[in-house]
């Protein structure tokens, strides 16, 4: 498994666990961040690792 493919899975993964916490734990409080933003930020994070995990796989078929 090249390490394109993995930044593909594990930022789809952060991607879903970020969208779980912005859509379900409204309702939670913390005592220093709300899970929502949390949320927010995870799954901007996941997202800018999937787009990179697709740019790398695709850099890694035009070299080869």
């Amino acid at each position: 498994m090249n390490s394109g493919f993995k930044a593909v899975i594990m930022g789809g993964i952060t991607l879903v666990i970020g969208f779980v916490l912005w859509r379900f734990t409204g309702d939670v409080e913390t005592p220093v961040i709300t899970l929502t933003k949390l949320g927010m930020v995870l799954m901007v994070l996941g997202g800018l690792e999937v787009l990179y995990g697709l740019f790398k796989s695709v850099v890694a078929k035009s070299v080869t």
